[in-house]
């Protein structure tokens, strides 16, 4: 190896700092162009890391700014239109944040689409693609030239054009023009939710409605000097999207960046940033990521040794239904590091609310009720069986401009603890979901959105939410949560959270019954029959009934993009024959 003399070293990377040095403006600007124009005058911006956290790329937001307004004319040079879409494949990088802000400053309407996941392959990464460009009807695709091969395969299957970023760059010389102003009722983008596979929504989000979020939220958070964001979320999803990009940019925050399949690889590098931020520190993670890190850490580790997460300010929590069991295991391995249970910070949205719904105050940490299972079954109590309870996690209060009401099966305000769906209405409720006037209608009603989640309030407006009404499973007239069955069978030696997945199946008779599949990591027959039927009676402890219980080959269940259990793809998958469960003994 050799050693370069002083001169000949380059000079090693410096991140942008965690303060702007002006008063922080939260998000008060009427549009998002006119949010990153004030962000460029500052020195914060989007600091990239490799998959061990070494800092690789800084991007200050006056960088960006120039890079995106380059993109703006180069895409007006190659005939793009206001209200054009453009697709952009998500990769975490400056590529994608110059052409997405570059998109908006041109007047299109930016497409964030999905990068390839381990599960599924190459053809069905395609035909995700193509089911989603089909929907959006983009003027173009681009996307990273690592991937340019399959990207291209589905570009050409639409009839879209397709670019990599490296031949995008090339096209065209960008146009000598006035971009056009932006119009803040206009759209700024379209939002795929993490569940559009077969019929996707397309969200389309106003430039008011997006500033109204992220101002909403960061009030929500109180953003205080010396906050800095870290996030390995992906940019395809709302969270990770409106969250933990576009929100800093408008509310003048530096960021620290891990590839969401870096973080898949090496998790504890999250800690490890977050550890390194010399000041307070803002992260957000659905449930899962906390139990990935929670579960690397071994009982005789020394946390406090390498990390440092006393100024950990907000640990968010959302994109999932929250575990406080996960929660707690995450408080006990790394309490010697410094992590105060106070830091989390639970939340409720989705990508039709732009994001947030409602967040809880900093500082008050995670706060559960226990709710007995006939409550949220809704049906009488059975006073020959023990009373059964879960803790059911509070979500917060409404962000600002955000109203939310719990309703009855005939639309009624439902009081306090009572469950029902949860309707929100508010500055930042979406426009519409791209040319889909009957979806939209069945989920807006008086600027009502039908958020399709069930959930209840208490008496000081605090939303506690339940789970999907869609994926209720409702036996003889009595409603199961599948996430309580999937906790239940956890509980036994060798599951993680993800390696089940619970539906409702029709038998031959004609009845509906619960099915459960369960990742088996056994290969001895007979031990994978005994393990069967201890899942079997676990469940029957649940719900009172025998289950149809399959074992299947681990990393077989499906994710959506956003990296939750997607228990209708693996009902699809199932009942198709394409998820093929072990063959056991009777």
């Amino acid at each position: 190896m050799t050693v370069l003399d002083a001169a000949a070293r380059p000079a090693a990377l410096v991140s942008t700092p965690n303060d702007d040095g002006r008063p922080r403006r939260f998000a008060d600007f009427a549009t998002f162009c006119e949010a990153l124009d004030f962000a460029a005058e500052g020195p914060c911006g989007l600091n990239f890391h490799d998959a061990r956290g070494t800092l690789t790329h800084v991007y200050p937001y006056a960088q960006l700014r120039v890079d995106a307004l380059v993109a703006a004319r180069r895409l007006i040079a190659l005939g793009i239109q206001p209200g054009d879409r453009v697709a952009l494949v998500a990769e975490t990088g400056a590529d994608f944040a110059a052409l997405f802000c570059g998109a908006m400053y041109a007047g299109a309407w930016p497409v964030p689409l999905p990068l390839p996941t381990s599960f599924g392959g190459k053809e069905n990464y395609i035909d995700q693609l193509a089911v989603q460009i089909t929907s959006s009807d983009p003027a173009m695709l681009l996307y990273p030239d690592e991937i340019a091969g399959i990207c291209a395969a589905a570009a050409e299957r639409c009839g879209c054009k397709g670019l990599t970023w490296l031949e995008f760059a090339d096209a065209a010389e960008p146009a000598d023009c006035t971009l056009p102003t932006p119009d803040p009722d206009a759209i700024s983008y379209l939002q795929y939710s993490s569940g559009s596979t077969r019929f996707p929504h397309g969200v389309a989000v106003t430039h008011r409605a997006l500033m109204a979020n992220l101002a909403g939220h960061s009030h929500g958070m109180k953003f205080q000097p010396g906050d800095r964001a870290i996030s390995w979320l992906p940019w395809y999803h709302d969270m990770g999207l409106v969250g933990c990009f576009l929100s800093l940019i408008a509310n003048q925050v530096s960021a620290d960046y891990l590839k969401t399949e870096d973080f898949a690889r090496r998790p504890l590098a999250w800690l490890d940033l977050i550890s390194r931020n010399p000041g307070t520190s803002m992260s957000y993670s659905p449930t899962f990521g906390y139990d990935i890190c929670a579960r690397r850490i071994s009982s005789q580790s020394n946390v406090a040794e390498r990390f440092d997460l006393s100024r950990w300010r907000i640990a968010g929590n959302g994109a999932d239904m929250i575990r406080p069991d996960v929660m707690q295991s995450f408080v006990n391995a790394f309490a010697d590091a410094g992590f105060k249970a106070a830091a989390f910070l639970p939340s409720y949205g989705l990508a039709e609310a732009t994001l947030a719904v409602t967040v809880m105050p900093p500082g008050e940490g995670i706060r559960v009720e226990l709710v007995e299972e006939e409550r949220l079954s809704g049906t009488p109590r059975d006073l020959s069986r023990p009373a059964r309870y879960r803790a059911i996690v509070n979500c917060g209060v409404p962000v600002r401009g955000m109203e939310v009401e719990v309703r009855g099966e005939k639309g009624d305000p439902l009081a306090h603890h009572h469950i029902g769906k949860v309707w929100c209405r508010g500055s930042s409720v979406m426009h519409s979901y791209f040319r889909d006037p009957e979806a939209t209608e069945a989920c807006m009603v008086d600027g009502w959105l039908d958020t399709g989640d069930m959930g209840y309030l208490n008496a000081e407006g605090y939303l506690f939410i339940v789970g999907r009404a869609k994926d209720m499973i409702i036996i003889n007239g009595k409603n199961h949560w599948p996430q309580d069955i999937e906790w239940a069978v956890e509980q036994l030696p060798g599951f993680h959270q993800g390696d089940i997945a619970a539906f409702s199946v029709e038998t031959e008779s004609g009845e509906e019954t619960p099915a459960v599949l369960v990742h088996c990591r056994v290969s001895d027959p007979e031990e994978r029959v005994k393990l069967r039927d201890a899942i079997r009676e676990k469940v029957r402890a649940i719900t009172g009934m025998n289950c149809v219980i399959e074992l299947v080959p681990p990393r077989t269940l499906p994710r959506t993009s956003s990296g939750k259990l997607s228990r209708a793809k693996a009902k699809k998958l199932y009942l198709s024959g394409e998820i093929e469960p072990y063959s056991l003994a009777a």
